[in-house]
């Protein structure tokens, strides 16, 4: 006669088996080394994305991988901690002049009467772009420490030779420009949800023409500000003695 009850348990053991085998083959999955693309900064620090170089854009997040990414395509880099956060550009008062909003900003990030404050922030610099076949002569990319996002960008160089303005111009369409007033050169420029891309253009003494682009992530900038203004009012609260008087 059959014994119903051994096979009872034999189905049940093999039923928790497989429920243990499923488990941990999500768990493998779930840790299965696929690295996240440096830009998917979720959540709601997310910001609309605008303009990108190299592929990195307003929600892009500093790491070791966009570190070593960057430096296949430019070289190697130079890393500061700490940093001033200027936003001016070509001459002083250019900002103020044609562009209000950032001048704003950059007013917020620096001292009305010169003195130094450094922001919680990581710069790489590139200064042997040649190295890698690309002719940038600098390159300067700044990152929020509280985001890990990127919050500006400058790169130099002489001679278009990749033709970037041309590009620049297929990718976002016409720009504005601005011819200056105080000094000789130009400006061209494009807006896309807040943030700034910027071509400079100025002869130097010889009649050589010296390019100077610049990325504001502007929301970027703007969550640099709150963040630095939630921890100083941390830090006012927290200090002993405050409720003294």
């Amino acid at each position: 006669m059959i014994n119903m009850h051994r096979i009872t348990l034999k189905n049940i053991a093999f039923a928790v088996r497989i429920a243990l085998l499923a488990l941990l083959l999500a768990g493998l999955a779930g840790c299965s080394g696929e690295k996240q693309e440096p830009a998917a900064a979720g959540g709601k620090n997310a910001v609309p994305e605008s303009f990108t170089f190299f592929d990195l854009g307003a929600n892009s997040l500093f790491s070791d991988v966009t570190r070593r990414s960057l430096e296949e395509k430019l070289g190697h880099d130079a890393i500061l901690l700490r940093n001033m956060v200027n936003l001016e550009v070509n001459y002083k008062g250019f900002l103020k002049q044609y562009f209000p909003d950032l001048d704003k900003l950059n007013r917020r990030l620096n001292s009305d009467i010169g003195e130094r404050i450094d922001h919680n922030t990581t710069k790489l610099t590139y200064r042997y772009a040649s190295t890698r076949n690309v002719p940038f002569d600098y390159v300067e990319i700044l990152f929020s420490n509280y985001s890990k996002k990127p919050i500006l960008l400058n790169i130099r160089f002489k001679k278009d030779t990749l033709g970037t303005i041309d590009r620049l111009k297929s990718k976002y369409g016409p720009a504005e420009q601005i011819d200056w007033e105080k000094e000789t050169g130009q400006t061209l420029y494009w807006k896309k949800n807040q943030d700034y891309l910027m071509v400079s253009m100025e002869p130097d003494q010889l009649g050589e023409i010296e390019h100077r682009v610049t990325i504001y992530f502007t929301a970027n900038l703007q969550q640099l500000i709150q963040a630095e203004q939630a921890e100083q009012l941390r830090g006012n609260q927290s200090k002993p003695g405050k409720n003294a008087f």
